[in-house]
């Protein structure tokens, strides 16, 4: 007895169903990317004050090793960092700490651009390693002076590595790190998170004559 067999072929897609499919897909790719890309931010954002708050931990012990002075307050005689208060140097206020920071990797906020990479180690570093400004002008006697910080992304000109802010200047940051806010420490260990305005206040808040900061500047 002769078997037929019988059946449909199977029918590929058209090319109106290919592109009626791959406009749902983009539809609900752009609906649904919002929800997966946003927490990467808060991430970034509190490992960013995670490092700040071991930088000035690590400060504070070292300064308690070498009579209640910051590194770049004491001279490089005494093992200190006096000598680079100014220029590319930045890095070099981190690295005297190594110690005391154990790990180069705290030194880079992780929102900070691809320029910037996370050093091995203490021993081959510059500020192409560093994301945070180092606060020259911070009393330790005045626990509300600026230590540490995201570095400025938005302001007056930086001379020589440094810039000096004032209570009138329009200083801040961009939305190139943290959204237009940033994390800093205080002298007293603490880290806030704050805006342009926020950051008036804190230079209010100081009295100090001068407020400093040397900025980890890349050097072409």
């Amino acid at each position: 007895m002769k078997i037929n067999f019988c059946g449909q072929r199977e029918r590929g897609l058209t090319l109106v169903e290919v592109l009626v499919i791959s406009a749902v897909l983009i539809v609900l790719t752009s609906l649904l990317w919002p929800s997966i890309a946003e927490p990467r931010e808060p991430r970034q954002r509190i490992q960013c004050i995670h490092n700040l708050k071991q930088i000035g931990l690590a400060t504070r012990v070292w300064e308690g090793d070498h009579g209640d002075k910051y590194p770049w307050s004491v001279p490089g005689t005494n093992g200190g960092t006096m000598d680079f208060i100014s220029g590319p140097n930045a890095w070099r206020h981190f690295q005297v700490m190594s110690n005391e920071l154990s790990t180069p990797k705290v030194l880079l906020c992780p929102a900070d651009d691809s320029r910037r990479v996370a050093a091995t180690n203490f021993n081959f570093m510059n500020n192409s390693n560093v994301s945070y400004f180092v606060g020259i002008d911070a009393p330790e006697t005045n626990p509300q002076s600026l230590l540490f910080g995201d570095r400025i992304t938005n302001g007056t000109p930086i001379r020589n590595g440094i810039l000096e802010l004032t209570t009138n200047s329009p200083t801040g940051w961009t939305a190139e790190i943290h959204r237009k806010v940033g994390n800093i420490v205080l002298a007293d260990g603490s880290v806030q998170q704050v805006s342009q305005n926020g950051l008036r206040q804190t230079l209010a808040s100081t009295g100090a004559v001068t407020n400093r900061l040397l900025l980890p500047v890349l050097t072409p």
